[in-house]
This record gives structure tokens, sequence and C-alpha cells, in this order.
């Protein structure tokens, strides 16, 4: 029962400075007048702490207990997030929030190397196993709060003050900020004290990163080449893609868009999306277990095309109809969800052995990195080419999840 106090707080903490950095932002920008170009330009650049993230958790291991970690990068992501809020009304604000949302992200990194430590550290095999739904439904949890009821709560503010964007976002973050300062706060006190957490003695930087370059390039030479491509590139359309459905979805109509509120994106994307895309993830692990990764392989990869189809749907009739929007985010969600399912599953199998954690850690790194490069240039290509026919060019980009897909099923 004790777990219990630790850990919902804990992954809820984990998830939502990354929806903030990665999604809320989005809309924050867009609101205060960007284009597509910057923001997605801008967001990508934020993914980079999670890419290099391998790299510096061994000095997470050493240099002090992860639970001092957690806490001090719980206060430390809670201080950034005020600055977001402080800055936003300010004549420097773009600059101001960058920094603090950069800051942000890599707090949130190490943030989570100390996390998923500390909990692989507290839990036997058993309760690990036991606990791992309650993660993920936190971690969900936190997308639904950040991507739905903080960006809600920016709409409603923007009425009750007659459109005062910058204001409205400056409360929303300050909200945010009195959130993780709570969550901060239990966690100093909830965490459990684990004799096996201490720091590293007589170990250098020398050796750190002698240990580093031996496992990633074990990493590398373990895998074939066709594997490797698999974890890079599967996920790649959906790194053009993701940013700029989200930018569709509130964009005005005379640009193409739908134009819908914050409000209604709130609901649409950050609740009905979010348990679309839960729902897509259990349903594909129950398909997985039940079947064999080898036979879901191919389907799941094929719903992954299954986003692109809706939008590009919803760009020819550009619909009123909110009931209609939220049925097609339901299924593009749900779509997304099942797809990845095979992707992680993979990961996982792909990751056995001595060093299966630090292996799956640097496989993650690597989709996380074929998220970011394809997002540097979408919102260019977007301004370039429109939003209808740049939900065609990632269909046809999306092809290339099929290929690598079907290369790996034969060789494997």
């Amino acid at each position: 029962m004790k777990n219990w106090s630790w850990i919902p707080t804990l992954y809820f903490a984990e998830g939502l400075p990354y929806v903030a950095v990665t999604i809320v932002s989005l809309i924050f920008y867009k609101q205060m007048g960007l284009g597509n170009t910057e923001i997605t330009f801008y967001i990508s650049w934020l993914y980079l702490p999670w890419v290099i993230k391998p790299l510096w958790s061994p000095f997470v291991e050493i240099i002090q207990t992860k639970r001092r970690w957690i806490v001090s990068m719980q206060l430390l992501i809670g201080a950034s997030l005020g600055g977001i809020a402080f800055t936003i009304p300010t004549d420097n604000w773009l600059q101001s929030t960058l920094f603090f949302f950069w800051l942000t992200a890599f707090a949130s990194a190490t943030h989570d190397i100390a996390a998923d430590g500390l909990y692989t550290m507290t839990l036997s095999s058993h309760d690990q196993t036991h606990y791992m739904s309650i993660r993920s439904a936190c971690y969900n949890l936190a997308g639904i709060f950040g991507q739905g009821i903080l960006v809600m709560l920016a709409g409603n503010i923007q009425v009750i003050y007659r459109n005062g964007i910058s204001y409205s976002w400056s409360l929303a973050f300050y909200a945010l900020t009195g959130i993780f300062i709570g969550l901060w706060l239990w966690n100093h006190r909830q965490l459990p004290i684990v004799l096996e957490d201490h720091r590293g003695k007589n170990i250098n930087i020398y050796t750190i990163w002698r240990k580093s370059y031996v496992t990633i390039r074990a990493f590398f030479t373990d895998k074939t080449a066709a594997l490797l491509l698999f974890i890079f590139l599967y996920r790649m359309p959906e790194g053009l893609f993701s940013k700029i459905s989200t930018l569709f979805l509130i964009d005005a109509p005379h640009n193409g868009g739908l134009g819908l509120s914050p409000q209604e994106y709130g609901f649409v994307q950050g609740t009905v999306g979010v348990v679309a895309l839960s729902l897509g993830g259990i349903i594909g692990s129950l398909a997985a277990r039940r079947n064999g990764l080898r036979r879901c392989l191919w389907p799941m990869a094929l719903s992954m095309s299954l986003p692109e189809l809706i939008y590009i749907f919803l760009s020819y009739i550009l619909p009123n109809n909110f009931p209609l929007i939220s049925i097609c985010v339901f299924f593009e969600q749900f779509g997304l969800g099942f797809g990845t399912t095979a992707y992680l599953l993979f990961l996982i199998y792909y990751s056995r052995g001595k060093q299966k954690t630090t292996h799956y850690a640097i496989a993650k790194s690597l989709m996380i990195l074929s998220l970011m490069i394809p997002g540097l240039a979408a919102g260019y290509l977007q301004e370039l080419v429109g939003y209808r026919s740049f939900f065609i060019i990632t269909l046809i980009f999306s092809f290339l999840t099929l290929a690598i897909t079907e290369g790996v099923r034969r060789k494997n």
C-alpha cells in the first residue's frame, strides 16, 4: 500500500513536463502569433534532451542519490514553468520562454532517468510488472491534464478577459507551476529511501565515458542494419505529421485549418485523443500477446497510415461539425496507439540481454531522434504546399514505414 503513495505522483510528474514542452507549447506559440515554420523548428529542438539522455544517465547514477535527483529536478521544473509564466507578458517573451522550455526539457529528461532508476531499485520484478499499468495510466493522465485541462483553462480565461492571450497563458502556466510545486512537496515526503540508492565511489569521468562508449558500441554492433533502420525509420513519418496535425486543428479556416478553440482542442485532442491512444495501445498489446508480434507487425504498421488518411479527409471537407471532428481524432489516435505498440514491443524484444535497460534507452533515444529530425522542416514544408498537400506527402512518406517493416519481417 505504501507504493501507492509515490508511484502515481512520480509518473504523473514524469509525463506532465513532457506534454507541456512538446505539445502544449505548440498551441501556446500558435496563439501568440508564430508561423508554423518557426513553431515546428523551435519545438523539434526541444526534443534534444530526451535524445541525448543516455549520454548523461551514468552521471545521474553516481553524483547523488536518485531520490535527491528526483526531488531536485521536480523543484527545478516547477521553477522553470514559473519562469515561462513570468516572462510571457514581457517584450522578450519568445527568447525567454524558449530558454525556460529548454530548462524544463533538460530537467524532465534527468528526472526520467532518476525516476525509472528508483522504480526498478525499490520494487521487485513482480511488483514492477504489477505497477506497470499504474505507471502508464498516470503518465496518460498527465497527458489529459496537460493538453486537455490546461489548454481548456487558457481558453476559458481568454473568454473571460476577452481574448487576453498572453495573460491567459501566463495564468495557465502559473497554475501548472503551483501543481508541480505541490508534487515536489508531496514526493519530497513520500519517496522511499533505499539503502542501495547511493552515490558511486572510486569512479572517475574516464571510467564513466569508457563504460558508456562500450555500451553504445555494443548496441550498434549487436543489431543488423535492417533492425537499426527499423528502429530509426518506423516512426519518422509520424515525426513529420504529428506537429502539423495539431496546428491544423487550431489554425484559422482561411489558412486551411479547422479553427478549433482552445476549449474544443483540449477536449477533442487532450481527452478524446488521449483515451483513444491509450485504448489503441491496450488492444495492440493484447493482440500481440495472443497472436505474436510477427503476425501483428504488418497490420500495426498499416495502422500508422490511418492518421494521414483521416487528416486528408478532414482537409478536404473542413467540417464545422464538432462531433465528426471528435470521431475522426478518436480513430486517428487509436490507429496511432495500435501501430506504436508493435514498435515499442519490438524495442523491448530486441533489447534483451545483460544490458537490456541501457540498450532499450538507446533505442528510445533513436526513436525520439526520428521524431525530431523531420519535425524541424515540417512547418516549412506545410507553409510551402498547404495543409492538404502536406498530408498527402506524409501519406506517401508513410510507405517508408511499410517498406522497412516488410524488410524486418523477412529477415527475422
